[in-house]
C-alpha cells in the first residue's frame, strides 16, 4: 500500500471532505439555491456563484467514466506499487471524481468502462487521513 500524499492545512475549503473520510464518509456538495451538485469541495456553487452549499454524504457507489494503467513510477510513495489504475468515477448522487480502482489482479484486464464501483478509504501510514479509492462490486 502507498503512502500517499496527504492534505495540508489550513485548508478551508476541503477541510471537512477530509475531516468526513477520517470516519470513512465520502462527502460532495448541493447549491441550496440551484441544486446544483458540487464537487471537489469549494466555497461556492460552480454554477451561479452561490456560497450557500449544503453537504452531503454520497453512498458511495458508482460507475468507472474512463481509467488508465500507470505501468511505471518514479515517484517513491508509488514505485513498489507496480501497475494500477487511475480513474473517474461517476457517482450516483451526480459528480465524478479522480481517483484510484484498487482490488483488481490485473489492472490492464480486470477494470473496464462501465464497471460498477464501490468507495473504501484507504488507511495511510504517513498521516492521519485516510484516502478514498474504489474497489469493484
Amino acid at each position: 500500500m502507498p503512502n500517499r500524499p496527504q492534505p495540508m492545512f489550513p485548508e478551508h475549503d476541503t477541510q471537512a471532505f477530509w475531516d468526513a473520510a477520517k470516519t470513512s464518509q465520502l462527502t460532495y456538495q448541493v447549491c441550496k439555491d440551484c441544486s446544483t451538485v458540487v464537487f471537489s469541495p469549494r466555497a461556492h456553487c460552480t454554477d451561479c456563484g452561490s456560497e450557500n452549499l449544503d453537504r452531503r454524504v454520497s453512498k458511495g457507489a458508482g460507475t468507472v467514466y474512463t481509467y488508465s494503467v500507470v505501468r511505471q513510477n518514479r515517484v517513491p510513495a508509488f514505485a513498489e506499487m507496480g501497475a494500477y489504475a487511475v480513474a473517474y468515477v461517476d457517482l450516483d448522487e451526480g459528480f465524478r471524481m479522480l481517483t484510484n480502482i484498487v482490488g483488481v489482479g490485473d489492472p490492464t484486464k480486470d477494470v473496464h468502462i462501465g464497471q460498477r464501483v464501490q468507495v473504501e478509504f484507504e488507511a495511510q501510514d504517513s498521516g492521519e487521513y485516510p484516502i478514498p479509492v474504489f474497489r469493484p462490486v
